[in-house]
């Protein structure tokens, strides 16, 4: 067998393997019970008791009505879609990478496109929109609304996808 065969096995069955690993990973059962909107609600009870102070860009009455609203879109609809190849790619590809690490990292200061997010009021007032916003969309029973990236998500997606938005924002959030 020549080199260039030889390499081009090589290559290939390399590139088999690691998207057969890829693929068995984003696609193996995982406990994710510590995203849970009940935990999540919990530890936004216990948010609502401390004074906090936020290292980012936004406040927090910002950050906490642009994670309400973000709860809200997936019931009544995003503003603006990315487009369906998007989703059905990097999108799709995107939330199943972060439900796979139990995390998410993205712009945190990046609005939801077609987002009008106010800001300059209270940090609790902020926050009890988002908590809110989680209880209807716990007891939501109509069918979820497709994700501007994300594309379709069942609800249970969207619980997880939810959760761990709130948890990347909150990693700009410390206690005064």
């Amino acid at each position: 067998m020549n080199r260039r065969r030889f390499a081009k096995y090589v290559v290939t069955g390399a590139f088999l393997g690691v998207a057969g690993g890829g693929y068995h990973w984003l696609n193996a059962p995982r406990d994710q019970s510590h995203l849970a909107l009940d935990l999540m609600l919990d530890k936004l009870d216990d948010l609502s008791r401390q004074p906090l102070q936020t290292t980012g860009a936004w406040d927090a009455f910002r950050t906490f009505n642009h994670l309400a609203q973000s709860v809200e879109f997936s019931m009544s609809g995003f503003p603006q879609q990315k487009s369906a190849l998007f989703q059905n790619t990097i999108g799709q590809l995107a939330y199943r990478v972060f439900s796979a690490r139990g995390e998410m990292s993205h712009g945190l200061d990046e609005v939801i496109p077609g987002e009008i997010v106010a800001d300059g009021g209270p940090a609790n007032a902020g926050l009890m929109r988002l908590k809110s916003a989680l209880v209807s969309f716990r007891g939501y029973e109509a069918e979820m609304k497709p994700h501007f990236a994300y594309g379709d998500l069942s609800k249970d997606d969207y619980a997880v996808a939810h959760v761990l938005h709130i948890n990347n924002h909150l990693e700009e959030f410390r206690l005064a």
